[in-house]
């Protein structure tokens, strides 16, 4: 909750470009993520028009079987099936949070060696994943 805030904070979120995706495994509702289409606009360490991952969420009963590194491994796809266009995706993940960093980095992620100091709960690391 700390690092990603809970579903229903995302329903007051700027909507024109931000963009909510569902993780189902096995016919259930597994968790969220969100694509932020205009990822600069609040990350001056990136390109105007780059977009972003933000606010992966996998179900509390569900952690640690693998989902979030299956959805992160399955994202390539994903993002080129709805966002053809799309070349890199940046993240950034709190410092304090080594599970989901793993996650990420098993699933495509690399480390960019650069850190966002503007969190709301810490430093981050920056991590790129490149589509193309």
């Amino acid at each position: 909750m700390q690092f990603s805030g809970q579903p229903g904070d995302f329903a007051d979120q700027p909507m024109d470009r931000i963009d909510i995706h569902l993780i189902v495994s096995d016919g259930v509702l597994a968790g969220m993520f969100r694509i932020d289409r205009d990822f600069s606009r609040e990350h001056d360490f990136v390109q105007p028009g780059t977009y972003g991952l933000r606010s992966t969420i996998v179900d509390a009963r569900q952690q640690g079987q693998g989902i979030g590194t299956a959805m992160i491994r399955a994202l390539p796809a994903h993002l080129a099936q709805h966002y053809p266009q799309v070349e890199s995706v940046f993240l950034t993940v709190n410092k304090r949070n080594p599970a989901a960093r793993r996650s990420y980095l098993r699933g495509g992620f690399v480390d960019t060696g650069k850190v966002y100091a503007g969190g709301p709960v810490g430093p981050q690391d920056i991590l790129r994943m490149d589509l193309s």
